[in-house]
């Protein structure tokens, strides 16, 4: 497994007003990417296999918004009124959401229904290159075969009870029409995403003949996963353990190969260090260097998430490494029997007038103390030369050299 992961409360605005309700399971670090996770039709986003996927995903270092949709779970709003679309638009808005405040999302991850809806959504989110279906149908009006007399009743009279997951819920004529009127087949056949689909040749609720006909109008690349005697819900730990551990390794296929996450602010460019704010605590940052991404932010004792290094835990690395490739290079060419460099480093600031070799007087200064241990049969001069050296890296020269930082805001 990777490393550490937390989950976050959250809400955002769905696509009808409505505040939705969410969580966000993210790792310790920067995310290598992030997804969305839509849940199956009478469950929510607490469900346990929305859960333990969510987690193992993070654990890997993808970040995973899983919410409920409108009237459901613990979000705001009338359920049966707007039917499938709605699902699909506030699958929109979510990805609008994650695009916005984090990064836009790489991988769409839909259980049962939620499947359905993903597969609906995913053309309109166009950063999305993965998309995973979990015992999903392949006909969103399979929903309505859970309730034939009530979705005849809603059309006949405008409006039906419905007890779904033991909770009552109104459909209205709207509802049941929508949802016969869609087309996801067609949708499907276009995709133009990596696909992989989760079935159970014994689901008792949506036929494993659904994900034929998805996987038979999708084109490459697809796979299909049998999920054996695992039931509609997953509901046995170890067969959403299973799912969670392959989407996994198969989404590190295609997520590896994506660039930081995409948000509003530009890309780096070439020679540039991009840093933008990742809105998760008050001084969480995403760095981009290149192909590159780290995070920064300050310990939990100065208001912050402790989720990466501080900037001047940044700067010692970037002393460090430069002095240690520095060291290197010319023990390669003077041929030093030079085995190992290494070089710790440690910042304070400290008053001027207790520094004895400083040239300010008042106030304080930083002091950054260097231990440069050098590994291999040197002799006394050869260690003493690879000292000196160490003050002629780069990055030293500048720290003590002249620097004119100019700031001006971005057009």
């Amino acid at each position: 497994m990777g490393g550490g992961t937390s989950s976050e409360r959250i809400d955002f605005p769905g696509a009808f007003g409505a505040t939705l309700a969410a969580r966000l399971d993210r790792p310790t670090g920067t995310p290598v990417a992030y997804a969305l996770f839509a849940h199956c039709f009478t469950c929510s986003k607490d469900v346990f296999a929305a859960a333990r996927i969510s987690r193992a995903l993070a654990e890997r270092g993808v970040a995973v918004l899983r919410f409920d949709f409108t009237g459901l779970g613990s979000s705001e709003g009338e359920f049966g009124n707007a039917g499938f679309s709605a699902n699909v638009q506030d699958l929109l808005a979510a990805a609008d959401f994650l695009r916005n405040r984090h990064g836009a999302p790489a991988m769409l991850l839909g259980h049962s229904l939620g499947g359905a809806a993903v597969l609906a959504a995913a053309p309109s989110i166009p950063e999305a290159r993965a998309v995973v279906t979990i015992n999903a149908p392949c006909d969103p009006a399979h929903v309505l075969g859970l309730m034939k007399a009530e979705a005849r009743q809603a059309l006949r009279r405008g409006r039906a009870e419905v007890t779904l997951g033991g909770r009552l819920f109104s459909i209205t004529r709207e509802f049941v029409k929508d949802t016969r009127s869609q087309a996801l087949l067609e949708g499907v056949k276009n995709l133009r995403k990596a696909l992989l689909l989760f079935h159970a040749p014994r689901d008792e609720v949506v036929g494993v003949e659904a994900a034929a006909r998805l996987f038979g109008a999708a084109k490459h690349p697809k796979s299909f996963v049998s999920l054996d005697d695992a039931d509609h819900l997953l509901t046995r730990r170890a067969d959403a353990v299973y799912v969670a551990d392959v989407v996994a390794a198969w989404a590190s296929r295609y997520l590896d190969a994506a660039s930081a996450p995409t948000t509003a602010a530009a890309a780096a460019k070439p020679g540039e260090v991009l840093v933008r704010e990742t809105g998760e605590g008050a001084f969480a940052q995403a760095l981009s260097i290149g192909r590159h991404t780290l995070a920064a932010d300050e310990p939990v004792e100065m208001g912050g998430n402790d989720s990466g290094p501080t900037p001047y835990d940044y700067l010692l690395a970037a002393l460090g490494s430069c002095t240690a490739m520095t060291i290197r290079m010319y023990a390669q060419r003077k041929r030093l029997p030079l085995e190992r460099v290494a070089v710790r480093l440690s910042h304070r600031k400290l008053h001027a007038r207790d520094c004895a070799d400083c040239e300010t007087g008042e106030g304080k200064i930083d002091e950054i103390v260097r231990e440069v241990d050098l590994a291999g049969p040197l002799d006394a001069d050869a260690r003493a030369r690879l000292l000196e050296i160490a003050d002629k890296c780069p990055v030293h020269r500048t720290l003590h050299g002249e620097v004119k930082v100019r700031t001006r805001l971005a057009e």
